[in-house]
Formats: C-alpha cells, sequence, structure tokens
C-alpha cells in the first residue's frame, strides 16, 4: 500500500483535491481535523494544553480555538510549543490509521506537511498550488475574515513556491487548469504502481 501526502498552503483547494480522491475510493485522513479532535479527547494532551495556554483553552470542555488561535498566532514561541505537543499524537493517529486500511494506497491531507515534519513515511507528496491572490481572495470569502488575517496566517506556512518545490506531484488549482483530469491522472499511476509491485 502506497502512503501518499496531500498539502498545500491556506486557500490552495487541497480539501477539495481530498474530496475528489474520496470519490474515487481511497481513503483520506485529514490530519488538521484529527488533531483538532485528540485536543479535544485525549486526557494527556488536553492538560499539556491547558499547561501550556491556561485553564482559558477550553470552554464548558470544548476546546476554545478562537481564544487559542488569538494567542498563539501572534506569539511564534507560543505556536511552536503548541505544535511540539500536538504534532506526535497526530502523526501517530495517522500512522494508526493507515495501517488499518486496505486499500492500494491512501492519503493523508495535511498543511504542515514539511513544517511539522510528518513527511516520514510517506512514499510520495502532493501539492496543491495556487497563486497567492487567489488564495487570499478565497480565503477571505471562506472564512470571512480580512486581507491582514490571511496574510498573517500566510506567513506561519512555507512560503507556497518553496513548498511545491518540495513535492513529488504538483496539482494546479489556479481556476486555469481543470483539477479533476490532474486527480485522474495521478490515481492511474499510483494504482499502476501498486499493481506491478504486488505482481513483480
Amino acid at each position: 500500500m502506497l502512503r501518499i501526502g496531500l498539502t498545500g498552503g491556506i486557500g490552495s483547494g487541497k480539501s477539495t483535491v481530498a474530496d475528489i480522491f474520496r470519490v474515487l475510493g481511497i481513503p483520506v485522513f485529514d490530519a488538521d481535523a484529527s488533531a483538532r479532535q485528540l485536543m479535544e479527547t485525549d486526557a494527556a494532551l488536553r492538560s499539556a494544553i491547558v499547561s501550556l495556554l491556561g485553564e482559558n483553552a477550553y470552554q464548558n470542555g470544548q476546546l476554545n480555538r478562537k481564544w487559542i488561535a488569538d494567542i498563539v498566532f501572534n506569539d511564534p514561541f507560543r505556536l511552536d510549543q503548541l505544535n511540539a505537543i500536538v504534532h506526535p499524537a497526530a502523526i501517530r493517529a495517522g500512522e494508526n490509521w493507515a495501517n488499518s486500511q486496505t486499500s492500494a494506497y491512501v492519503i493523508k491531507e495535511a498543511a504542515l506537511f514539511f513544517e511539522a515534519g510528518s513527511t516520514e513515511g510517506m512514499d510520495y507528496i502532493i501539492g496543491v498550488y495556487a497563486p497567492q491572490h487567489i488564495r487570499i481572495n478565497r480565503v477571505m470569502k471562506r472564512d470571512q475574515v480580512s486581507r491582514e488575517e490571511v496574510m498573517g496566517r500566510m506567513k506561519r506556512q512555507i512560503q507556497e513556491e518553496i513548498k511545491m518545490r518540495l513535492c513529488d506531484f504538483v496539482i494546479l488549482n489556479d481556476d486555469q487548469h481543470l483539477v479533476i483530469p490532474q486527480v485522474l491522472q495521478l490515481h492511474e499511476q499510483f494504482l499502476q504502481e501498486v499493481k506491478e509491485i504486488t505482481h513483480g
């Protein structure tokens, strides 16, 4: 079974690409959603987060995401500390999930693949690319936030062009290229590779 990473900067459309793989019957692990769930449900993680950020990190038993974001996104050191707590648990969850799958290949979707050091164990990494101005407009519209807020979030990720150079494949989601044919081509390529490995 191949393990494929899927990444891209905020607003690149990686979730759209992940959904296409799902339609094709490929299991997709959403690392960011898994991390949020672990922060809610894992007692050791909750305790570590409260120790780092204080009791306000949780409100009525739920993760106080807006409050946490306001703190860590304005304090790079705190953000690094939080990531150091959460990322190892999320990586372990992804490995356990992948080991339970039976498909020809699986996709692990994560925004901070390279930043979190979670590329280990992946056979390939797919990057989803869109120019910055398109990404900014998408996120402003999607999250109802200002241009400045989007730019602030982008600064915390590896520069998009550098990230794409680190990827094995790049899907262009720039409103100029059709995304589905690009995904189908990769899908067929991965299936063929697994077939060749299986049959020697």
